[in-house]
């Protein structure tokens, strides 16, 4: 049987709900700027930074999962494999963010 698929999330879960809440506030604050009829500018620089906010929750379970289910390049006896793990990584966290 091979790893559980879960692990990574599980062993962050705290910091991943801390994510995932802080965002929930950020989608109240865009209602609560529609219903209360703030600039479109305004609401607009929220969104933005909702946006932000889930690429780089992205960026981090995608890391993580390929740290976890494919290879670790810092623990990899794989020269190879850890150079093409880490330079994905670097992909991941330049494209998401």
């Amino acid at each position: 049987m091979g790893p559980d698929p879960r692990s990574h999330t599980s062993k962050h879960k705290a910091k991943l709900l801390a994510r995932v809440r802080r965002l929930k506030g950020q989608i109240k604050a865009v209602e609560r700027a529609l219903e209360a009829e703030v600039p479109c500018g305004e609401v607009l620089n929220l969104v933005a930074s909702i946006r932000g906010a889930v690429s780089g929750l992205t960026a981090e379970l995608i890391e993580d999962h390929i740290r976890e289910h494919i290879a670790n390049p810092e623990l990899d006896k794989d020269v190879s494999r850890a150079q093409a793990a880490g330079e994905l990584i670097d992909i991941v966290r330049t494209y998401l963010k």
